[in-house]
């Protein structure tokens, strides 16, 4: 993945928030590689964070690119996603899947998918707890601060439970 892209989608995600007048703020940062660190560095709740994992869900004649987002505190449990999507099965997909679905490098993938191709599921948890949402922004030095409210009404994510319960 080059720099380029990964600058391309952030514009174009940047553009997009700015078009639905989302409660948004851009941050710069080093890069870091860890959910925790970046937390800190953003000075949010771990909780808040928007992991992304792009999967692939498989069986029962299901066959299927899916975005996943899940609150960053939280571990995702992909045979629960995978049934609620219709399938059996589900696996994180390969770094060269995840280039071509959307343009990032693996922890610079932004909640909204912007590929055909690839469905945007979301746990709803993530949207329980706090008003704000964070994450990396199509690059790992930038972040995105956005309203809750406003996420789920511009990128209208599936939504379906499928953290591990603790």
């Amino acid at each position: 993945m080059s720099q380029t892209t990964g600058h391309a989608v952030h514009q174009q995600l940047v553009a997009l928030l700015d078009q639905q007048n989302a409660t948004f703020r851009v941050m710069e940062h080093q890069a870091v590689g860890k959910c925790e660190a970046v937390s800190e560095i953003r000075g949010t709740a771990l909780g808040q964070g928007a992991k992304a994992l792009v999967c692939h869900v498989k069986g029962n004649g299901v066959r299927q690119h899916v975005l996943a987002i899940i609150a960053a505190d939280k571990q995702a449990d992909l045979t629960k996603l995978a049934v609620a999507l219709g399938g059996l099965r589900a696996s994180l997909a390969s770094p060269v899947e995840v280039d071509t679905l959307t343009g990032c490098e693996f922890g610079a993938i932004p909640p909204f998918s912007f590929h055909p191709d690839l469905k945007l599921v979301a746990d709803p948890l993530l949207f329980e707890r706090f008003d704000e949402i964070a994450f990396n922004a199509g690059l790992l030095t930038h972040s995105v601060i956005m309203n809750t409210q406003d996420y789920l009404r511009i990128a209208a994510p599936t939504l379906i439970d499928f953290h591990r319960q603790e």
